[in-house]
């Protein structure tokens, strides 16, 4: 049955420049067998440059055949010595208030969310700001926005040509087309009762959502409606959009020490092991095998961790899970069974893990006192700044835990702030979210006061 159908009264969102460079695959290697021997072609001079090939590298472009251990060692070498050099600019964002959730679209653009419920493009070099209409609810008595909620979660699909979000209502999963940023379709109805607080795509037609109801929905985006077969606009010059249903819905098993507290918190996909992580407010971590459009859960249990388990992150190269608790780093590896949980401390005067992020060997860490810190998995520490310890020539190298700290962002003086906080003028500002540009070397990080009761932002651009 074709998806239903109806109109949005706000009109069509401007286009967004969301083009993302693609690379182009070069090259053919020769087969081994019996024949007569083929004439050697000569490499291009150009290709021969290590100039070349780091400017390619620059704009996206794939290095030649022969360089893959050195492309390695490069990428290697720049993950590891990149924060240290990364210095801030903040971003005026007027008076939104807590980003939740970020996303680069391309070089300049980033896709954000915030606690008041605006989904935003903000441009990094001119703070230039393009408000995204959000996708309302199908029939009229169905919930709308709810204050103080907000979107939690934004994730580009694997060939970045799907975006997927809130609603208007936090309980619906909407799903926009880009570039343009034109909506496609809003999952509404049947699917979850409560706030979605995480987002995977496990292909590029295929979505996991994760809710403070304890479920969690697997949605089938119809490539019809990807490939432009639906009318997208009425009579009115309205945006049409779709609703759809989950292909599955699953509900986490309660925990017999806390049955009303499985909030589903973060989710993370294995492409290699074609598996969903998740973790629950409760303590505990989930697992299901995501083969298709079908959940079947592997196991579920607590973890050693289990107050504030907010974040999870997948990482690929050693195959390990990632998460982020009050006051730990925790690493999960399910290879070596459920014991092998190694929890690192994180705890810097009260602060706690509240966004995580990997690339290479390097997780980053956002927290919730408005720091960014960097765990090297190979190295098995945290990555460390060299510092003197007087003024002239030190006898040896003195070394710290590396702390990138965020500036002061912008804080909404109101009677809330005057009667609970008593008019402090300074509150650090959680790291709720952060997103690497490698191509570019640049880091988006934004968030906002930790106290729930306080208005406030900060977002910057650390390049």
């Amino acid at each position: 049955m074709a998806p239903q159908q109806t109109g949005s009264r706000k009109r069509k969102a401007p286009a967004v420049d969301v083009g993302a460079a693609s690379s182009s695959s070069q090259g053919s290697a020769a087969a081994d067998g019996e024949g007569p021997p083929q004439p050697r072609k000569r490499r291009p001079e150009a290709c021969r440059s290590l100039v070349h090939y780091l400017r390619g590298r620059e704009v996206g472009a794939r290095g030649p055949a022969g360089l893959p251990g050195f492309e390695g060692q490069l990428r290697g070498y720049a993950v590891r010595k990149l924060p240290e050099l990364l210095a801030e600019r903040e971003l005026t964002l007027g008076t939104l208030n807590k980003v939740f959730a970020s996303q680069w679209l391309n070089a300049r653009q980033v896709v954000c969310g915030t606690k008041c419920n605006t989904l935003f493009v903000v441009d990094v070099q001119s703070s230039q700001i393009t408000r995204i209409p959000l996708m309302r609810d199908r029939g009229p008595g169905l919930a709308r926005a709810q204050p103080g909620c907000g979107i939690h979660a934004i994730e580009l699909n694997p060939s970045k040509t799907l975006l997927a979000t809130g609603g208007e209502n936090p309980n619906s999963l909407a799903i926009y087309q880009l570039p343009t940023l034109d909506p496609l379709c809003l999952g509404d109805r049947h699917g979850h009762k409560d706030w979605i607080f995480a987002i995977a795509w496990i292909s590029d037609t295929v979505v996991v959502s994760g809710s403070r109801d304890g479920t969690v929905a697997l949605w089938q985006i119809d490539p019809d409606m990807v490939n432009g077969s639906i009318a997208w606009h009425n009579d009115a010059g309205l945006p049409v959009y779709g609703h759809i249903c989950p292909r599955a819905l699953e509900t986490i098993p309660r925990a017999s020490t806390n049955p009303n507290n499985r909030k589903v918190r973060d989710l993370a996909f294995s492409g290699k092991n074609d598996e969903l992580g998740a973790v629950s407010l409760d303590g505990f971590f989930h697992l299901w095998k995501a083969g298709g459009s079908t959940l079947i859960r592997q196991m579920s249990f607590r973890l050693p961790q289990c107050r504030e388990n907010v974040c999870l992150t997948y990482c690929d190269e050693p195959s390990l899970y990632a998460i982020g608790s009050q006051s730990h780093l925790s690493f999960l590896d399910l290879r070596q069974g459920l014991q092998n949980i190694r929890p690192l401390c994180s705890r810097e005067g009260g602060t706690d893990v509240r966004s995580l992020s990997f690339y290479q060997h390097i997780v980053t860490l956002g927290t919730g006192d408005g720091c960014l810190l960097f765990y090297d998995i190979r190295a098995q520490k945290f990555l460390e700044e060299r510092a003197s310890a007087s003024p002239g020539p030190p006898p040896g190298p003195v070394t710290r835990k590396l702390k990138l700290t965020c500036g002061r962002g912008w804080l909404s003086h109101d009677d809330l702030w005057m009667n609970y906080f008593g008019g402090i003028e300074e509150f650090p500002n959680a790291v709720y979210t952060h997103c690497y540009n490698w191509p570019e070397m640049k880091l988006f990080v934004a968030g906002g006061p930790l106290p729930s009761g306080l208005h406030g932002h900060y977002a910057g651009l650390w390049s």
